[in-house]
């Protein structure tokens, strides 16, 4: 587990680093109000990723118990204002999220998992997501919410991510990905990613997508190594599961959409930073 200070010590370099951006490519406007807060911008990003690494389930209670009456910050804000702080964390989080994207090593795992942000009897009167979540179904059961697309590596290190509505196509978004970050080797994933122009648009790129088959598919060769790997795909839903219950991941909870994305992004680059992470054991 990280401690505090090495996670505040990697938020700080960034965050510095973001800042001088900012100062120097964007234009500043003379109304806009340039006072410092009680809490720097590492400030307020730690405290987001620290909850991720707490045993608490609730943040509200987190940040009264640990973050006011604690000693981690000389004088932080109360709970209510840095709720509506949390929106302004938004682009930095995505920002440090793509600075810790991991190294490109040849071999891929790709996936998609869900997140509801209500129980379906309550679709119709929901309204925090309204116009952003769609119904999308899973191989358990229709859900209201979000796709979270994931490609890793065979380190267990996040390459890329793509949010979506419940109802995106997986296939579409693990282009839109690999096409992104240019991947070249092998990408391992499940039946849902079979389609032979999906295949031919990565090959023609220097990828190659792995998948099992279907029933009523004929049946073809591939190398060991290359089956041996494929059976490894459970290492991606392994870390879709640890971020869901380790890392506090409940959009059902959060009254903003901003605050809820904010606090996903927060969660992966918990776990990016995270030093033990699942790991793939050979035969």
């Amino acid at each position: 587990m990280c401690k505090y200070t090495t996670i505040f010590t990697i938020v700080d370099d960034f965050c510095k680093i973001y800042q001088e951006w900012i100062k120097h490519k964007l234009l500043q406007n003379n109304k806009q109000r340039l006072r410092e807060g009680k809490l720097s911008l590492s400030e307020a990003v730690s405290i987001m990723i620290f909850y991720h690494f707490s045993p608490y389930k609730n943040f509200k209670l987190y940040y009264n118990t640990t973050i006011t009456t604690g000693n981690l910050f000389k004088n932080p804000p109360c709970y209510d204002r840095f709720i509506q702080i949390i929106p302004s964390l938004f682009i930095p989080l995505i920002v440090m999220l793509h600075y810790l994207s991991a190294r490109k090593t040849g071999i891929y795992y790709v996936d998609s998992t869900y997140f509801a942000v209500c129980k379906n009897v309550r679709i119709s009167s929901h309204k925090t997501f309204k116009g952003l979540a769609a119904r999308g179904h899973s191989s358990i059961d229709y859900f209201y919410g979000f796709k979270l697309h994931m490609i890793i590596n065979d380190l267990s290190e996040i390459v890329a991510i793509k949010i979506t509505q419940g109802n995106a196509d997986d296939r579409k978004a693990f282009e839109a990905m690999a096409t992104a970050k240019n991947l070249r080797g092998k990408c391992y994933g499940d039946k849902g990613y079979l389609s032979k122009a999906l295949f031919a648009q990565l090959y023609r790129q220097g990828l190659v997508l792995i998948t099992g088959i279907k029933k009523n598919m004929k049946n073809y060769l591939i190398p060991m190594l290359d089956k041996i790997l494929l059976r490894k795909r459970f290492i991606i839903e392994t870390i879709f599961g640890y971020i869901k219950e380790q890392f506090n991941i409940t959009p059902s909870k959060h009254r903003s959409p901003s605050n809820f994305f904010a606090s996903l992004f927060a969660a992966i680059i918990a776990y990016q930073i995270k030093p033990s992470k699942p790991k793939i054991s050979y035969p």
